[in-house]
């Protein structure tokens, strides 16, 4: 029951994300939960490769370069879910900054 929960507010946060950001866009509810399923997919299997291989580079940048790999993992996300458009890497960027800060606030409350 929690994985579905953590699912459907991180499908609501996607939708507040996109509704702040002109530059990304999601065509509905179906697609932000999808969009939450490959989030949660890509994260297990992709991110923990993307760290391994990166540990100088984010030792080197004191941990900001985790950020770039979030933004990375975003624009995997654009390119496997159809009605999810971001524009380019900084909207990406901005994407995970707002989606973190509104799954956290959205975590608080539920």
């Amino acid at each position: 029951m929690g994985f579905i929960l953590k699912l459907i507010l991180t499908g609501a946060a996607a939708m507040i994300a996109a509704y702040v950001l002109p530059g990304v866009s999601i065509d509905g509810f179906l697609t932000a939960l999808i969009l939450a399923l490959v989030l949660a997919v890509l994260d297990a299997i992709v991110r923990p490769v993307l760290v391994f291989l990166t540990i100088p580079v984010t030792i080197l940048t004191l941990g900001l370069f985790l950020l770039v790999i979030n933004a990375v993992i975003i624009l995997l996300a654009d390119w496997l879910v159809a009605g999810f458009d971001v524009a380019g890497f900084f909207w990406a960027l901005l994407f995970s900054l707002v989606l973190s800060i509104v799954s956290a606030i959205l975590d608080m409350i539920f």
